[in-house]
């Protein structure tokens, strides 16, 4: 089995997932901390950042939503 497939077939309980969250948040405010021209952006550069962030989660939210209730 390669690294790849492993990869893929992990499968993280909540506590990993509440981990991994903690971890970019403190890396983003890091980032922010050491980067001062970052934290001047217009609030509507975040949303549109965030926005475009969130689109593949909330598609493969709703694929998964539909799988389920197909069954």
């Amino acid at each position: 089995m390669s690294i790849i497939e492993k990869l893929t077939s992990f499968k993280a309980d909540w506590i990993d997932v509440g981990f991994i969250k903690i971890a970019v948040f403190a890396a983003a405010l890091l980032f922010a901390k050491l980067w001062e021209p970052l934290l001047s952006l217009d609030w509507y550069w975040y949303l549109i950042i965030s926005v475009a962030a969130v689109i593949k989660p909330v598609i493969t939210v709703y694929k998964w939503i539909g799988l389920a209730v197909s069954k």
